[in-house]
């Protein structure tokens, strides 16, 4: 299989700095990720703004009964431009998700740009044919859905 790409793009109506504090503190993907998905943080972050190097442990349920864990490490930031965090150990055989905010006229423009591949070959095509390239979206979807709320 190839590395698949998904692009998103969001405007969110308030300043660069309020936006950046939001999403610069890893606790905050609890809020936005589905309750669905069973989303648990392994490592204590409360309160601590991501890093370079910040490595964080997860145990999500991509669907009822199973549970996985997946690590992901920030590894590059550039404070109110973009951060990248990449899998370090987890369900997929790559994943590398960039988060970029630009200051336009109405607020920020945020986008998402996600590179991901599913391991096992052609039994990775299909399951990610009828079932991951689906979770992903119905994941994106939500969280523009909650931002949308939050600011």
């Amino acid at each position: 299989m190839k590395v698949k790409r998904k692009y998103w793009e969001q405007l969110i109506k308030k300043p660069i700095d309020e936006v950046w504090e939001f999403f610069s503190r890893p606790e905050n993907l609890n809020v936005i990720t589905p309750e669905d998905m069973q989303f648990e943080i392994l490592t204590p972050i409360k309160g601590v703004r991501m890093y370079e190097g910040m490595i964080v442990q997860y145990n999500v349920s991509p669907f009822k009964g199973v549970k996985l864990n997946w690590v992901t490490e920030i590894t590059q930031i550039k404070e109110r431009k973009f951060f990248i965090d990449e899998q370090r150990f987890g369900p997929y055989a790559f994943w590398h998700h960039q988060h970029h905010f630009e200051e336009v006229a109405d607020g920020v423009l945020m986008k998402d740009i996600l590179h991901y591949k599913v391991p096992y070959g052609f039994i990775g095509d299909i399951v990610n044919a009828i079932f991951v390239e689906n979770k992903i979206e119905e994941i994106f979807r939500y969280r523009f859905k909650i931002v949308d709320e939050l600011f």
